[in-house]
């Protein structure tokens, strides 16, 4: 092993190094280290999750779903969906693999040179962005809130007020990106897992603190946005020196590095971000609809939001590197086991998660949001609506999360280009299709836009799947029918478990929860859910699923590791 091997190696946490003493001769160890460092990106994901639920709670009693509630989720919605694809999506999934080769193929001062000329080059883009969008503000609030411009004077100018504060996060928490996935490469996880939770101690402080202090609070979380941007991006720079990888920001656009990245993030915004490109689109066409429209479909996507982003996106967070490695070392098997496993992990959570949903969408925004004045029974009867929309599509959305980074990682960016403008443009037909008559007879056209995102979600992942299969990149492993059946028979009993015990629960409307009190309403949650899942764990383990399953694909060691 050469020194510059040993020393990258030396940056390795213990837990994921290869260095620790293995076996003599060649023998077969299941690896855990896949679900560990997602166990480690899932708690602190999840924990930013339930951070975030609870600001979307101080949300619904601050600001409710008014008219200038409608207006800050709209500018929030802007720099956030392009914070998902630079700094989470086109950028993560194209800066990740280039990375990986680097680490495995160069040197660690091509590596140091590499990060320096990305950290530069991207943050110049960034800043002049922001700066265009920043000064040319009311066109890009014309452009994403078109209704407002046309016959809503003040929602429009408060748009454009509010995306002068808000938009400057992209280049703050872009920048993070790259320092998390900087970090990634490294396997140091947690950090970048933790990072989230800043935003929603900031937009919380603000809602709680800062609100008081303004005529419209609102403003106030404009501000607390801000602020968060720059307190993740300045949280992550000491841990970055602590391996010795601050990056020194070098514009140079000729960097045959950087032009690699920049040439595979175009098409990757198409196939990572569909999902994200129709939730904008979504958003754009919300504003036609009645006031209130924008507030439900963003309380109920946040809830839908919950288990995709505490395991889909752990699991796709811990798989791109390992995927990006086991490519570069040309490790066909490992590529594909690791993809299984992938897959097996996400419906283990997924199936169950939308099925809960969509039994207890009611209870559950009730119980979260329903509360004073300012959220009405009608607001949460909307938002049920939109919220059970969703969950029809939540195993699409976590599938997409996974089977996207078996292409990303072979920085394969044309065909999920093609799937993603597919998916795209029938979900802008099926909006059509949908939207125009919910709205005409019943009122609820915004259930219209959460179906039609839900069903070319769907699409999108069938399509992804079948391409991997039809390139032989994946190759799924045995016993996945003895896995379907085990996994359908402990949803459904889960299922007749949420029915036996929220029957009484359900059948309340969102006006006879508002009677009960808080701890009221939680405790009976709790104790639905809770017994829900615990049937559902009881029925896989008599059905001989056991923890040691949800390792890692078995990983081949030898004398010479």
């Amino acid at each position: 092993m050469s020194q510059e091997q040993r020393e990258q190696r030396s940056q390795l946490p213990e837990q994921a190094s290869d260095v620790s003493e293995q076996p003599a001769s060649g023998s077969v160890k299941a690896d855990s280290g896949l679900l560990r460092s997602s166990g480690v990106v899932s708690f602190f994901t999840m924990l930013s999750r339930f951070m975030g639920l609870a600001r979307d709670i101080i949300f619904a009693r601050v600001i409710g779903a008014e008219a200038l509630a409608d207006v800050f989720f709209v500018a929030f919605k802007i720099p956030n969906f392009f914070r998902r694809l630079f700094a989470e999506g086109a950028f993560a999934q194209a800066f990740v693999p280039v990375l990986g080769e680097y680490r495995e193929k160069g040197s660690r001062a091509a590596l140091r040179e590499l990060t320096n000329r990305v950290f530069g080059t991207l943050g110049a883009a960034l800043l002049l962005l922001t700066l265009v969008i920043v000064i040319a503000s009311p066109l890009f609030a014309a452009l994403f809130a078109p209704k407002w411009y046309l016959n809503d004077a003040f929602k429009f100018n408060a748009t454009a007020d509010m995306l002068r504060i808000t938009f400057p996060y992209l280049l703050f928490i872009s920048m993070t990106g790259v320092a998390g996935g900087i970090l990634n490469s490294y396997d140091r996880f947690a950090v970048p897992a933790f990072t989230p939770v800043l935003l929603n101690t900031s937009l919380i402080f603000a809602a709680l603190i800062a609100a008081p202090w303004f005529e419209q609070p609102t403003y106030a979380l404009a501000w607390g946005v801000f602020a968060a941007g720059a307190i993740q991006f300045c949280f992550q720079l000491p841990f970055l020196a602590r391996i010795h990888m601050l990056p020194v920001p070098t514009v140079d656009w000729r960097h045959p590095g950087v032009r690699k990245i920049l040439g595979l993030m175009g098409p990757a915004i198409f196939g990572v971000s569909v999902s994200q490109i129709n939730l904008l689109l979504d958003t754009m066409l919300a504003t036609f609809l009645p006031t209130g429209s924008v507030s439900w479909l963003y309380y109920s996507d946040r809830l839908s939001e919950l288990p995709l982003g505490v395991f889909a996106v752990a699991i796709a967070t811990v798989i791109l590197p390992n995927l990006s490695r086991h490519h570069a070392a040309s490790s066909v098997e490992a590529y594909s086991q690791t993809l299984d496993w992938a897959l097996r992990m996400v419906l283990l959570i997924a199936v169950p998660a939308a099925a809960a949903l969509m039994l207890l969408a009611e209870p559950i925004l009730a119980t979260l949001f329903l509360y004073g004045d300012v959220m009405t029974a009608r607001d949460m009867s909307m938002a049920t609506l939109s919220l059970r929309a969703y969950s029809l599509g939540l195993v699409a959305f976590m599938l997409i999360k996974v089977l996207a980074p078996g292409f990303f990682a072979r920085q394969d960016m044309r065909t999920p280009v093609r799937i993603g403008v597919i998916a795209m443009v029938s979900n802008m037909l099926l909006n059509l299709a949908l939207v125009i008559p919910l709205h005409s007879y019943w009122q609820v056209g915004h259930v219209g836009l959460a179906l039609a995102t839900s069903l070319s979600a769907f699409l999108n992942a069938l399509l992804l799947f079948l391409a991997l299969r039809s390139k032989a990149i994946y190759l799924p492993g045995r016993a996945w029918l003895r896995f379907a059946l085990n996994l359908l028979l402990a949803v459904a009993l889960m299922m007749v478990t949420l029915v036996w015990l929220g029957d009484h629960f359900t059948s309340f409307d969102a006006s006879l929860w508002q009677q009960l009190s808080w701890w009221q309403r939680s405790s009976a949650i709790v104790c639905i859910c809770g017994a829900g899942f615990a049937v559902y764990a009881a029925v896989l383990w008599a059905c001989g699923m056991r923890l040691s399953d949800l390792k890692g694909p078995a990983k081949a060691t030898t004398s010479a590791d």
